[in-house]
């Protein structure tokens, strides 16, 4: 049984590329793998808070000394991060605004990870601690971004693929839907992401 965990980001409904990338993807691994299960992670209908001292200060408690009111403050944290740790391929959808990706989504990352709980620091500096998981990034842009003038201003694989790496997963391959914006590109842009997917 393979546990899939979509992580949807873009702030769009109707008419978006990242969700119909990812989607996608989300087909293929079904194909793949016919024992499975999808949880689905719309961050447009189930946002997360912007990090508050409530929360951060509460991360630092021990839990044994916590109050019920600083237990609720992370509640949503520590939920997410089990959910994360229950997964066994993750997808990511995301589309590139001003060359990063949305705030609902770094407000996701800024829950999950956490010191203790996905990383830990160690005498070898820090060590991720989500093991033994795939993960799979469906990039949207107007622009193109994977190679040419603009390959610099990415600044959305190279975050993800870091964040990602950091707290301990390695393997991880990236589909683009780029060029949706460009007149000489745009009509089949969509259509060359997803028949670039491979499901590894």
């Amino acid at each position: 049984m393979k546990n899939i965990l979509h992580i949807i980001s873009s702030p769009r409904t109707n008419g978006s590329a990242s969700r119909t990338l990812g989607n996608a993807i989300e087909e293929k691994l079904q194909e793949a793998y016919p024992e499975h299960s999808i949880t689905t992670l719309d961050l447009l209908r189930t946002p997360f808070p912007h990090l508050g001292e409530e929360q951060v200060d509460a991360w630092f408690i021990p839990v044994e000394s916590r109050t019920s009111e600083q237990n609720e403050a992370v509640k949503r944290s520590d939920d997410a991060i089990a959910q994360l740790m229950a997964s066994d391929v993750i997808v990511i959808s995301v589309p590139i605004y001003n060359f990063g990706i949305p705030s609902a989504l770094k407000a996701y990352i800024d829950h999950i990870a956490r010191g203790g709980m996905t990383f830990q620091y160690s005498e070898n500096g820090f060590e991720g601690l989500v093991k033994n998981k795939k993960a799979y990034i469906a990039v949207a842009s107007g622009s193109v971004f994977s190679e040419g003038d603009y390959q610099s201003y990415d600044f959305v694989v190279p975050y993800l693929k870091s964040v990602l790496g950091f707290i301990g997963v390695t393997d991880v391959s990236v589909f683009r839907a780029e060029g949706l914006g460009l007149p000489h590109l745009q009509e089949t842009a969509l259509e060359k992401g997803i028949e670039s997917i491979v499901i590894a």
